[in-house]
């Protein structure tokens, strides 16, 4: 079957005027070949006149209807399916007109099936040619194999399909592709563009070596993170390169391309398989509609202005206290930051008159509230600085909203609100009961939405990782045992997104998270792409840790009723007045005994943080009891490794 045509083989100017005189020449030929068959192999003047009089009307009527369908005018790539679809419709009309044409005089100028012959004939010839030129046309742009390296490619489906047009397409490109990999029955003995499935994962080493590939392209983007480590390993093995291609999140806006051949990350190596949501379903309540997001310069809130755009709001408003991140974020969205759109609005969420009036003024009616304070060890020393930005800042603009007419808020939080011991958990859960209070008492959905860790965001574990092996090491781990929940940030806020479309007013959303990774296991894997050893040293626990992090409470309860990926989950209110009561210049242990009581519910027990905690009541009578109750003990002790890649 004749395939999708990339721009080299689009066809303009007098390449158009040669594919009219080919399909011209095509209607000649058939019918007079018809006409030559059904009279034995003898034809008369007559009869000869009479085909040359059919022919006549063939190529005009099919010019006449090429002209209006651009089969003539440059809009089809050469070969491609749309062509194909032209030509055949334009054929059949024009095979329809000779012959009831050819009936409607008494005595028929020809046999009726010679004109039915003829154009089955001409519509063959056309496409012949096309298919030949298109064959012709891919051979001189296939990359020459004394310039390239042999490649495999693992998987057989769209994105090795598109990936392998993209290599045999680029006469200048370092990949020649000499087989595919592909563990699905169906697809043994297939081939594509040429190439065939040589066998599955069973057979990767063998197939290596018999076909000498220098390099193992992993081209199933959306395959579980075991899934690569283990070919990884394979390949690795037998000294060959092992790249991948990027999920297809990662190239929503553009098809895929040689250049996104890239090596192996650890993204790709511990991060979740990627789940596909259909955004343009649920865009309904963002397009044509102001947007404003809160901490637009950060990990999250960058990455959801990124595909906000793309739902095409009426205005994005981004905002943030900090320029530089404005400015990147601006860059990458439009690919220019002159800082002067009204877009991009500098702004501190603690400044409570500047944020009225900037609500006031733009009155937005949708509301990402993404701006928070969030490392943990830092609140830990400075708890006064959550209550300042991660409580009142987000019960400032809950107001704000309120009083605008916000139609959809949703606050940002965080695993850490759930069962909370330390300074971050008990902010942020603060921000969700402050939010479940503002959504009953407004008529727009005001609600939260909850997950863990962001694989690759600022400050994450795995940007320290990352910033540790640049330096030679070691890799610190607090707990040979301490696990965290991740996903990538372009999956967090397409789900961020989606749950602003199913929550409920007050309800948290819980998206789901996966297994929990050991992070342990994630520092082995950041070392074994090292080309040094590299040591890990666990440290021991920090103030307010936990070890194994929970994304629902022991009184929350996991229901789905719209997405079997996010949880819906109710939250007890919290008047932002008693909120206010808090004072940031209190002593340490009085401002986290305030945040430990803004938390208090039903349930009196205390969360386990760490190991060092019992179980049991919260002490609120003495603040110092408090403050002793969620620290964690002692380090734990572990031996230190060292990876050898």
């Amino acid at each position: 079957m004749i395939q999708a045509d990339p721009s080299p083989l689009l066809a303009r100017g007098p390449r158009t005027v040669r594919r009219a005189t080919v399909d011209g020449l095509a209607w000649a030929g058939s019918l007079l070949l018809a006409a030559w068959v059904r009279y034995d192999f003898a034809l008369s003047g007559a009869q000869i006149r009479a085909v040359l009089v059919a022919t006549v009307v063939a190529v005009v009527v099919h010019n006449g209807l090429g002209h209006p369908l651009f089969l003539y005018r440059g809009r089809y790539a050469f070969g491609a399916f749309e062509e194909v679809r032209t030509v055949s419709s334009a054929a059949a009309l024009t095979t329809a007109a000779l012959f009831v044409g050819n009936l409607v005089p008494a005595s028929r100028p020809l046999p009726a099936s010679v004109p039915l012959t003829g154009g089955v004939l001409a519509l063959v010839g056309m496409l012949a040619v096309r298919y030949l030129r298109r064959l012709y046309l891919e051979r001189t742009m296939r990359p020459s194999p004394s310039a390239t390296v042999p490649v495999l490619v693992f998987g057989a489906g769209g994105g090795a399909t598109a990936l392998l047009r993209a290599m045999l397409l680029d006469p200048r490109g370092k990949y020649l592709p000499v087989g595919l990999l592909d563990d699905d029955p169906a697809k043994q003995h297939l081939r594509v563009n040429g190439v065939p499935v040589l066998g599955g994962r069973s057979e990767l080493r063998e197939l290596i070596e018999r076909t000498a590939a220098a390099v193992v392209i992993f081209a199933i983007p959306t395959a579980p993170p075991a899934l690569v480590r283990e070919i990884r390993q394979v390949v690795e093995s037998t000294g060959s390169a092992f790249k991948v291609l990027p999920s297809m999140i990662k190239m929503l806006d553009r098809p895929v391309a040689v250049s996104d051949i890239r090596d192996v990350s650890i993204l790709d190596l511990l991060g979740r398989g990627q789940v596909q949501t259909d955004l343009d379903a649920i865009a309904g309540y963002l397009t044509g509609k102001r947007v404003l997001v809160t901490g637009a310069g950060g990990s999250i809130g960058s990455e959801l202005c990124r595909q906000l755009h793309r739902l095409r709001p009426a205005e994005l408003i981004m905002l943030d206290r900090d320029e530089s991140a404005l400015h990147a974020a601006q860059l990458s969205i439009f690919g220019r930051a002159l800082l002067d759109d009204p877009g991009v609005v500098l702004a501190d969420l603690r400044d409570e008159p500047r944020l009225r009036q900037i609500f006031a003024d733009r009155r937005p009616q949708v509301v990402f509230h993404a701006a928070a304070l969030k490392h943990q060890p830092l609140l830990e020393q400075y708890p006064a600085e959550a209550v300042k930005t991660n409580v009142w800042g987000t019960a400032t603009v809950l107001e704000a909203s309120a009083a605008t007419g916000v139609e959809v808020l949703v606050n940002i939080s965080t695993d850490k609100a759930a069962d909370p011991c330390s300074v971050l958990g008990y902010s942020k859960r603060a921000a969700e009961r402050l939010t479940a209070h503002a959504a009953h008492r407004v008529p727009g959905r005001y609600l939260s939405v909850r997950f863990g860790n962001v694989l690759g965001s600022r400050g994450s574990v795995l940007t320290a990782f990352t910033a540790q092996l640049a330096a030679g090491g070691p890799l610190t781990v607090t707990d040979p045992r301490i696990t965290r929940y991740f996903m990538t940030v372009e999956e967090a806020v397409q789900l961020v997104i989606q749950a602003g479309a199913v929550g409920g007013p007050g309800e948290a959303l819980v998206l789901d998270m996966g297994d929990p990774v050991p992070i342990a296991d994630l520092a082995r894997q950041m070392a074994s792409l090292s080309s040094e050893p590299v040591d890990i040293v666990y440290t021991g626990l920090r103030p307010g840790e936990k070890l194994h992090e929970r994304l629902f409470g022991t009184d929350e309860r996991d229901e789905r009723p719209w997405h079997p990926l996010i949880s819906h989950v109710v939250v007890p209110e919290l008047d932002p007045a008693l909120a206010r009561t808090v004072d940031p210049r209190a002593g340490y242990d009085v401002v986290v005994h305030q945040l430990i009581s803004l938390c208090a519910a039903a349930r009196p027990a205390t969360p386990v943080c760490g190991e060092a905690q019992p179980p049991g009541p919260v002490d609120t009578r003495f603040p110092r009891s408090v403050a002793r109750t969620y620290r964690p003990g002692p380090a734990v002790s572990a031996a230190n490794e060292r990876v050898t890649p």
